[in-house]
């Protein structure tokens, strides 16, 4: 690839990516293969992050309670821990980010069956947590 389509690629819209998929999705078209697609790709997502801590190593979960005693909703989202150590390894990342890219796509053929603008969905998620900030609690 070239340094010209690289930088191209970096600046695909949300809409240039849910046409693309409306344009090739051919094999699981129905909604009922899309959404079984997606817990499918979530699994694999999940699969693989487990197995970079477990077969690879690169990470290491070390989960213990989160501590929620704190006086402010700031003080307590700076003491909580998301209980990953370590980097991920380049095998590892690229595994991940290649099933959480077939998780976007098919989220995105999904917004497409049901007429949704995938790009709408992300602004007004942006929207509320910018306007709600850490009072969001998700």
């Amino acid at each position: 690839m070239d340094r010209a389509t690289a930088n191209n690629d970096k600046n695909v819209t949300y809409c240039d990516f849910q046409c693309k998929v409306a344009e090739v999705i051919i094999r699981h078209k129905s909604i009922l293969d899309i959404i079984t697609k997606l817990d499918e790709c979530n699994s694999r997502i999940n699969r693989a992050v487990v197995k970079s801590a477990t077969s690879c190593g690169c990470i290491s979960i070390k989960a213990s309670k989160q501590e929620y005693d704190k006086n402010t909703l700031d003080e307590v989202r700076q003491s909580l821990k998301n209980h990953v150590e370590g980097n991920l390894c380049e095998v590892c990342k690229e595994k991940i980010e290649e099933e959480m890219g077939e998780y976007i796509f098919y989220l995105a053929a999904l917004c497409d069956t049901l007429n949704i603008s995938l790009t709408d969905v992300i602004n007004t998620e942006y929207r509320n947590i910018k306007t709600l900030g850490i009072y969001n609690l998700k």
